[in-house]
């Protein structure tokens, strides 16, 4: 279900938005679409920052300790 938004703008940009022909609606539902991936990347971002930041730090080289237990087997 779609709601209505409404925004006020300058006599003039509308006029011009028309004369260009200018699908606004279409472009204010893209442009407000954007806003909202970028926004919820950004929470992403921040909570996988604080996720890392309660991690232990790991000890030494894991890697070489596991190829050499997967030799010694």
């Amino acid at each position: 279900m779609s709601v209505v938004i409404r925004v006020r703008v300058p006599r003039k940009l509308k006029k011009e938005l028309v004369e260009l022909e200018i699908d606004y609606t279409k472009e204010i539902k893209k442009f407000l679409a954007r806003r909202v991936r970028e926004e919820k990347a950004k929470k992403t971002a921040r909570e996988v920052e604080e996720f890392k930041s309660r991690l232990k730090p790991i000890r030494g080289n894991l890697s070489v300790e596991f190829i050499r237990e997967d030799r010694d087997a």
